[in-house]
């Protein structure tokens, strides 16, 4: 029997209603973060951390926050790039203004200046929803990008334009800056991630990621029955943009290490993080990181396989990528609408019967 819950009783409500009720799930979980924590690193390079697995930490920490506005709450929004570029101006701001502070410090106080960016934007979906709301975020995008370009305060004046993230260490151990290695950077980053999955899983089964589903599912029944749009609304572009403000300093301190706001946080990020959702799964925590692997290290494992395997020109090889993976888009989201996360459950489903039929 592979995948069985007959059997994995519950004595307790909480027993029953912790987050891996099945003991397979458990073990899996434990499995993969142990595998993750203590084994990748022991064969882990700096080109595969900064190319591959940093990247992908990174853009998982970004699409659980835009799944979380919009697979729980159902608040649409293009204006991602620019939130992540509140995160990395406001790391910038920070690591200059107290160069002792923490780096974890820095991470998540940038987190929260972006959160209450979030909330000042997301004033406008208590009036507006849908195509509307999209539109007034992607102004927020292209509001952000033409400030942090545009006032000299920001970059500190500087006469390139852009800024550049100081050293810094935790623990003795260099994260930012030419000297941090990719095993510390992606410890680090992995940190990160299991602690904002962990805290998104407990969110969206709480009473706040209720409400954020009312309103998804009817805004106006949800008022009706006693849920205050107001909060759950604003709540949810809070905490989404805390989730895209630390995905956005994480990617300016330790993956690029300098960036300029028109180049790094454009209007192409907002979409890559929205397209990770999609294809991941509305409303799903696998979701985020099913979304995030599938268009951030599957590019990069495909120009491998043909650059360096079979030998293409590069120019060749990225034009034919951009058109399998575009491919692969629409093949998945013909074959299930509902997102990749959606055939990891019909596979779970039928590993419950297997080998009896439904």
């Amino acid at each position: 029997m592979i995948y069985r819950e007959a059997g994995d009783y519950k004595l307790t409500y909480g027993a029953d209603a912790q987050t891996f009720p099945i003991k397979g799930d458990r073990w899996a979980y434990w499995l993969a973060l142990a595998f993750a924590a203590a084994v990748v690193p022991l064969f882990l390079t700096d080109y595969l951390a900064f190319a591959l697995l940093v990247p992908f930490l990174i853009y998982v920490i970004a699409a659980l926050g835009l799944n979380l506005l919009l697979g729980y709450c159902g608040q649409l929004s293009l204006g991602t790039g620019g939130f992540m570029a509140v995160g990395a101006y406001a790391a910038f701001k920070l690591m200059t203004a107290f160069p002792g502070l923490n780096i974890v410090f820095v991470i998540i106080l940038a987190g929260l200046v972006t959160a209450a960016v979030g909330v000042l934007f997301g004033l406008p979906s208590l009036r507006i929803k849908g195509f509307y709301l999209a539109v007034a975020t992607l102004a927020a995008q292209f509001f952000l990008v033409w400030l942090f370009t545009r006032a000299p305060w920001f970059f500190n004046y500087s006469p390139t334009g852009m800024i550049t993230a100081p050293t810094r260490t935790l623990f003795g151990v260099p994260i930012t800056g030419p000297s941090a290695s990719g095993v510390s950077v992606y410890l680090f980053c992995l940190g990160f991630v299991v602690v904002l999955a962990w805290l998104a899983r407990n969110l969206t089964r709480g009473s706040l990621g209720r409400s954020w589903m009312a309103i998804r599912d009817m805004d106006i029944a949800a008022e009706i029955i006693g849920v205050n749009p107001l909060r759950a609304k604003l709540s949810a572009f809070a905490i989404s943009s805390f989730y895209v403000g630390i995905a956005g300093a994480l990617l300016f301190t330790v993956a690029l290490g300098a960036a300029e706001a028109s180049e790094a946080f454009g209007i192409d990020k907002s979409f890559l993080v929205l397209f990770m959702v999609i294809i991941g799964g509305l409303g799903s925590i696998l979701g985020a990181f099913i979304g995030a692997a599938f268009l951030i290290i599957g590019p990069v494992l495909l120009k491998l396989l043909l650059v360096n395997n079979l030998g293409w020109p590069t120019d060749l090889a990225a034009h034919v990528e951009v058109m399998i993976i575009g491919t692969l888009i629409l093949v998945f989201l013909i074959a299930e609408p509902h997102g990749l996360t959606a055939l990891w459950r019909t596979l779970k489903e039928k590993l419950r019967l297997w080998p009896f039929p439904y």
